[in-house]
């Protein structure tokens, strides 16, 4: 008998295929995935049948993937082969899923070999900004063993938290984000404040603000990944002008990925410039960055509105969560922004007041 797709997996998958990616029927998806996202690599396969679409399913087994490092293949495993590029190339659609699932294994890889490894990514881009294909990039990928450990949690709540974000309707995020573009539009100057200290002050650049619900968009030059969105998501981002940082801010949510942790940050700035920063946790890996960044490192350059009702301290989704808001330093051309600094790191607060111009947006956490 087969197994049956839990009500879960398939509450996430639907909303992808139906809300997120809009798949028609007749249409070609590339279901991508690794072993451990296989149970809802199936359950997106299945969706993407309902809605009368043409699944191709890829699968990158991870024994295999590591075996094939034991043996020093990395610069054969950077490169996308010819039956995956024509794929590609008449593909409407792509589910992509994080992997590989050992990523503490990958962190310690040195550079040269990390770089062998994902070199096919250039190449992937410019096939599908040609033709357009509209694509996500799974967050429960990143549900996996190493991950836990890392972060302090359990795969199988990982997956539940992950997954329950991941069936929010776009348009329940899309309507707090308009309301908040409308609160932002013409305005200048922001002050985040919190009781913990937090007092800050930057400005808009005055850029156009694209909102982040899991649909992806369309190429553009200012906004380059845009046709490959994150699954789940909820953001909101306004490019910063670069020139105007004067305060402090003080993180109350660390700032977890796959790649780093970062936790209990103080960044104060003056005259637009960050002039001295500390954190309880990550403090060396950041000093290092930030001392190897370029020029700009030292700017604030987005500052980011969550928006997913349905995340609530979720490692690397923080950003996300209705009500946080996240300071991002240095580069910011992926947002729009003129800053091509190559350090970028940021900091999360929840519970904050935002003001604009005076007028109060943001209480203690609740858009208003």
């Amino acid at each position: 008998m087969p197994k049956q797709i839990s009500d879960l997996r398939r509450s996430a998958a639907h909303n992808l295929v139906t809300k997120s990616l809009k798949v028609k029927p007749g249409e070609s998806v590339i279901v991508e995935s690794w072993s451990h996202s296989v149970p809802v690599a199936t359950a997106v396969v299945d969706e993407v049948r309902r809605a009368g679409g043409v699944p191709l399913l890829f699968l990158e087994d991870e024994s295999a993937y590591w075996n094939a490092v034991d043996r020093e293949q990395t610069q054969l495993l950077g490169v996308m082969g010819a039956a995956e590029k024509a794929a590609l190339k008449h593909a409407d659609a792509y589910v992509m899923f994080w992997g590989p699932g050992d990523s503490e294994r990958f962190n310690t890889l040195d550079m040269k070999t990390s770089d062998e490894l994902t070199a096919w990514n250039d190449s992937w881009y410019e096939i599908v900004r040609a033709t357009g294909l509209r694509g996500v990039r799974m967050g429960v990928g990143f549900a996996t063993e190493s991950n836990a450990r890392q972060w302090g949690t359990t795969v199988d709540r990982l997956n539940r938290e992950i997954l329950e974000a991941s069936s929010v309707d776009p348009q329940t995020m899309v309507k707090v984000g308009k309301r908040l573009q409308r609160s932002l539009q013409g305005g200048r100057h922001l002050r985040i404040q919190h009781a913990n200290g937090t007092d800050l002050q930057v400005a808009l650049a005055g850029k156009p603000s694209r909102l982040h619900t899991g649909v992806p968009g369309k190429f553009a030059r200012n906004d380059i990944y845009g046709m490959m969105a994150n699954y789940p998501d909820g953001r909101l981002p306004f490019v910063l002008d670069g020139k105007t940082a004067e305060g402090t801010i003080r993180s109350n949510l660390p700032t977890w990925t796959p790649w780093w942790k970062n936790g209990g940050g103080r960044l104060e700035f003056h005259d637009g410039r960050l002039t001295k920063y500390s954190f309880k946790m990550g403090q060396e890996r950041f000093r290092e960055s930030f001392e190897g960044g370029t020029e700009g490192r030292d700017r604030a350059g987005v500052l980011t509105f969550g928006l997913n009702p349905a995340l609530k301290n979720v490692p690397s989704m923080h950003q996300d969560e209705l009500g946080v808001i996240s300071l991002q330093i240095g580069r910011n051309i992926g947002f729009g922004g003129a800053n091509h600094s190559s350090f970028m790191d940021w900091v999360s607060l929840e519970q904050a007041d935002v003001s604009v111009d005076g007028t109060r947006i943001l209480h203690k956490g609740k858009i208003l």
